[in-house]
């Protein structure tokens, strides 16, 4: 695809702020931490403003305005029946520990794959050490890893099956992941797509699937809006009593035992406590962007596709100098697509550093490269960073 036949043109204009705060960098790590666009500035703003006026009262427009808001856009983009399965907080290692929470059987059986973000990652091997869990893991590389994570998860006992839809580190996209739901049940096993590298970057439709699958992500990457803004889809009948608790959970129309702790019926039945709502902010602001100038997951995905494959043309044609050497992990093809592109080499930390050196932000992973576009890049970007490239060693 030549550039000139994108569906849309590059959006510099709509990031003017975060540009020109450095005008002589070259961010290719839009898959990592999003350059914010310039209406979550005043978003953010906002937030100040209200919390000065209102005070105390700040919380009826953060609790009665902004965060619907919020539930609405990530409802609307995943074609979720209702946004009040949605539960937001301050980042997704929270919402984990809540779900986990919620299973009653100790220790918890749950499938999962050796190439889950750190938040689960993490916490799942520590949960293991503890005895918390018993976890099994599949290799998430190989062409036939659909195949057998769906095996052992038909095979499998287990009351928990964690998975992402598109994996953080070699942006492989997972197209099964959704055969899962056929399994899920309010009884166990619970299914969790870790959405966040597909939220907003792969179109996704969950509407046929809202009342059987969890999906976890945030406004950190694609989203455009920052920390502080993570939520979960939660559906109906799964986990109506998570063990760890908050007092924001007790708002609404509560059931439980009596004289016991009570529970909201809706996903809010996972909230914790206060927190800082400027993220919401700036969650629903971008969202409204991105809506008002027909920015959709769709179309944006086409501009990055469009730009990737440019990419990995010229660096095929020795125009980015030895990374014409690395091997591309997730090139273009038909279907979903990541919105980064991994390049897999022994030099990847090397030359990453050797980049930054040049003011050209991009990330690694263990041996992998990680080069992430969005809508504020063009076809100058692309000619600049094989520019830079060329001098790596």
């Amino acid at each position: 695809m030549e550039l000139e036949d994108q569906a849309v043109r590059a959006r510099k204009d709509l990031f003017a702020r975060a540009i020109a705060a450095a005008p002589g960098r070259l961010h290719l790590a839009a898959h990592s931490h999003h350059l914010w666009p310039d209406v979550t500035f005043d978003a953010q703003m906002e937030a100040w403003a209200d919390a000065a006026a209102l005070a105390d009262r700040k919380w009826d427009k953060a609790l009665g305005q902004v965060y619907p808001a919020a539930q609405a856009l990530a409802a609307e983009e995943l074609s979720l029946p209702s946004p009040e399965t949605v539960v937001f907080a301050p980042n997704t290692h929270t919402l984990l520990m809540v779900l986990k929470s919620a299973i009653a059987r100790r220790p918890v059986r749950v499938l999962s794959t050796d190439g889950e973000f750190h938040s689960f990652r993490r916490q799942a091997a520590r949960w293991a050490e503890a005895g918390e869990i018993e976890l099994t893991l599949i290799p998430s590389e190989g062409p036939d890893f659909a195949a057998r994570f769906l095996a052992a998860a038909r095979a499998g006992d287990f009351d928990l099956i964690f998975v992402s839809h598109v994996f953080f580190k070699t942006g492989l996209v997972f197209d099964h992941v959704w055969d899962l739901a056929e399994l899920s049940r309010p009884e166990g096993p619970w299914v969790v797509v870790d959405g966040y590298h597909g939220f907003r970057a792969v179109p996704t439709d969950l509407s046929a699937l809202a009342d059987r699958v969890f999906y976890v992500a945030g406004g950190y990457k694609y989203a455009m809006a920052g920390e502080g803004a993570a939520f979960l889809h939660a559906p109906p009948g799964f986990g109506g009593r998570p063990a760890l608790t908050g007092w924001y959970a007790e708002f609404g129309d509560l059931e439980g035992p009596p004289g016991g702790v009570g529970y909201t019926r809706d996903a809010s039945r996972f909230l914790g406590a206060t927190f800082d709502p400027s993220g919401l902010y700036r969650f629903v602001a971008a969202g409204r962007m991105l809506a008002a100038e027909g920015l959709t997951t769709a179309a944006i995905a086409a501009h990055v596709g469009a730009l990737q494959a440019s990419l990995l043309a010229r660096i095929a044609g020795g125009e980015a100098g030895r990374l014409a050497e690395a091997v591309p992990i997730n090139p273009p093809r038909a279907g979903p697509q990541a919105r980064f592109l991994a390049l897999r080499h022994p030099r990847a930390l090397a030359w990453k550093q050797a980049l930054m050196e040049k003011d050209v932000v991009v990330d690694v992973r263990d041996d992998v490269l990680r080069i992430g576009l969005s809508i504020y890049h063009d076809a100058d970007d692309i000619a600049g960073f094989c520019e830079a490239a060329r001098a790596l060693d």
